[in-house]
């Protein structure tokens, strides 16, 4: 029997069992993505970890349909809300939205991921795309660009092989080390180096001409922009030179080229304003809507589907949600208390809640505080449909195993639904039939609707006939001109700023708060610490004490503190993306202080 890993993460890997052999699985070999190998938090953290066992009302055990009548009961209050996690990213997660409608109930808009480099990109062009990682080979060069491939999106390697590689990052990663050049820039300056590439292109005449002319015609005016930006100051900000611009440029001209954009680029205020400079590059070197060629970031994994679970519920924002707003607050495969920026202020909100709900199935900060407690299946118990972010293929998650343990979201929505004696709710077969009778299919293989070999190659726009939007001016409603900071001469006579940009990615020890936790922050040498010793992290929102581990990897003015870090969102500031309703978990700069005794 096969399924997908519904773990939040671009690989989306397909799982075969063999009949009585669970827990022992396997990746299917002939997967076009799983390259034959699944990662240990499938293969081994997720079994060891221990589950909630039994519902809970109040801090005591109780059975689930007692459970049950308590949730159903907290429901009847005035004002709702369902903050949805994205622990397991399984389309049927998404059905507790029907109850919720018919509760006039609020669901939440935004992202804690993606949201600002989604907007950045649908701006330039349109709708968000997702390139087919099958265009990687036949890209001459691969420019990694805020992307710790090895942790964040492993089955990708294979399709890097014989490949040239830059690396954009002010880590120095595993991937960097390998890469034929790396450019380790400070931190929250992508925008400017992608600005400054096109310049140099630009001033060098490597522009796609004819491709523009048809598909980007404003691009001379695109030009007359990146000609605002001071050239000196600027490189000396970002901490480069007109040698490593000259070297970075030698991977893209005339040349295929595939750019791998993540998220960490886009943790910022003007995270979306990033994406579309990237874009732009892109666009000015024409390599959309050619073979080997595109930007790669998270696609709209439900675009080109139509939703059954999509309600007209009002909506607040998933990142700064104010959860003493509700009487009533279901948390759903999520851990808010820690995930969320300024955690010490979600946990005051939080504990403000009457009737606070969690379902899930791992104790957590967050299950520690509900009222009522509901355990979850896990998704080999249950049925549901697995989408990827990162690529084109759509596989069934079939149920592996039986288990006496908790409730399936289905299951959850449907005792609701009874509960209330609410009509319209479809059988469960019925939802996963309208996610996969929409895909299109290759032999026995589900395919996303808005597949394309190669994307946007009659132009851009959701109907393909539109041309690429490039920035234009500072004054651009899309532009929030507050949130750049102003490189305008040479910085060299100024005193620096002595704090350290914070930066949070991912590990492959956890999935962010989920399974093993960590307590380090890592710091170059130069900063004067030593390995072991205990330093206290402070930003405007909080303190955090934490254990110094060196590393010579790091940009010397940045700490890393990996996003499993127990703590860590105590120092992260409340606050959206100028565009896309983004958190901004790394607009954020912390001092140091050695902990004495």
């Amino acid at each position: 029997m096969t399924t997908a890993c519904g773990l939040d993460c671009y690989d989306a890997c397909k799982i075969v069992v063999e009949d009585g052999m669970f827990p022992k699985i396997s990746a299917d070999a002939e997967h076009p993505v799983g390259n034959g190998a699944l990662c240990t938090l499938l293969n081994k953290s997720m079994h060891e970890e221990p589950r909630i066992e039994k519902a809970r009302v109040d801090g005591k055990d109780v059975s689930l349909d007692e459970a049950m009548e308590a949730v159903a009961e907290a429901f009847r209050t005035e004002k709702s809300l369902l903050w949805r996690g994205s622990g397991n990213t399984g389309v049927m997660q998404e059905v507790s939205n029907l109850f919720m409608d018919e509760v006039d109930g609020y669901l939440t808009k935004g992202s804690l991921c993606d949201g600002a480099g989604e907007a950045g990109i649908i701006e330039g062009r349109g709708v968000n795309t997702g390139l087919p990682l099958e265009q990687i080979k036949s890209a001459d060069s691969i420019i990694i660009w805020g992307r710790n491939v090895t942790v964040t999106n492993a089955h990708i390697m294979p399709f890097l092989e014989g490949k040239k590689i830059v690396v954009i990052d002010p880590v120095k990663t595993a991937i960097a080390k390998k890469a034929d050049h790396h450019v380790q820039l400070q931190p929250r300056t992508d925008y400017y180096l992608a600005i400054m590439l096109a310049r140099f292109a630009f001033m060098e005449d490597s522009q796609a001409t004819e491709w523009l002319e048809e598909f980007a015609s404003e691009y001379e005016d695109f030009y007359g922009f990146t000609q605002e930006h001071r050239i000196k100051p600027i490189l000396e900000y970002i901490g480069t030179d007109l040698g490593e611009m000259g070297r970075v440029l030698n991977y893209l001209r005339n040349q295929k080229v595939v750019f791998l954009v993540g998220a960490g680029v886009q943790k910022y205020s003007t995270g979306a304003a990033t994406l579309q400079a990237i874009d732009a590059l892109a666009a000015l070197l024409g390599l959309f809507g050619r073979e080997g060629c595109g930007v790669h970031y998270l696609g709209d994994s439900k675009l080109g589907f139509v939703n059954p679970f999509e309600v007209p519920c009002k909506k607040v924002s998933k990142a700064v949600t104010k959860f003493s707003e509700f009487d009533t607050v279901l948390i759903q495969g999520g851990n808010p208390a820690e995930s969320m920026p300024d955690s010490s202020r979600v946990c005051e909100e939080l504990d403000k809640v009457e009737n606070l709900i969690y379902f899930g199935l791992y104790e957590n900060e967050t299950s520690k505080r509900a009222k009522i407690v509901i355990p979850a299946k896990t998704f080999f118990e249950k049925e549901d449909v697995r989408l990827s972010y990162g690529h084109q293929y759509v596989e069934k998650m079939n149920k592996v195993v039986d288990s006496e343990i908790g409730i399936s979201e289905y299951d959850f929505t449907k005792r609701l639904f009874d509960a209330f004696d609410f009509a319209g709710l479809e059988s469960e077969q019925y939802y996963i039939d309208a996610w996969l009778t929409q895909c299109k299919k290759q032999g026995d293989q589900y395919i996303s609707p808005a597949y394309e070999e190669i994307p946007y190659e009659d132009g851009f726009g959701k109907d393909g006939d539109d041309e690429f939007e490039f920035i234009e001016d500072y004054d651009d409603d899309f532009i929030n001109t507050k949130s750049f900071t102003k490189v305008r001469t040479s910085k060299k006579n100024k005193v620096e700023d002595e704090r350290f940009w914070l930066l949070s990615p991912k590990t492959n020890k956890a999935l962010n708060t989920q399974f093993k936790r960590d307590n380090k922050v890592q710091m170059h040498p130069n900063s004067g610490y030593r390995d072991g010793e205990k330093v206290l992290l402070t930003s405007e929102d909080g303190e955090l004490e934490l254990e110094v581990i060196l590393s010579d990897d790091l940009h010397a003015n940045c700490v890393v503190v990996t996003s499993n870090t127990l703590g860590l969102n105590i120092l992260t500031p409340t606050m959206l993306s100028d565009e896309g309703e983004s958190a901004c978990y790394q607009e954020v700069k912390v001092t140091v202080e050695k902990i004495e005794g």
